[in-house]
């Protein structure tokens, strides 16, 4: 007898869970939406930002130094 009770109460909670899961599925269906605009959105502003630092003076002149140290470097 018990083991009926203890399966019953989990085919209750398996329901029950599968209702809660149905149902914030539903819910977020259109924040979705909107968290992937607000990422697009910061992801835009921080390639801005990244965009104007790299193409400073003073980031320009370190990486051709860079560049020229690597290149002319003995094998």
């Amino acid at each position: 007898m018990m083991k009926r009770a203890t399966t019953g109460w989990k085919n209750a909670a398996d329901k029950l869970g599968r209702r809660v899961r149905r149902c914030r599925a539903v819910a977020d269906a259109g924040m979705s939406t909107a968290e992937y605009a607000v990422g697009t959105i910061a992801a835009c502003g921080f390639a801005a930002v990244l965009y104007k630092i790299v193409t400073s003076a003073a980031v320009r002149s370190a990486m051709t130094a860079v560049i020229e140290k690597a290149l002319h470097a003995p094998f």
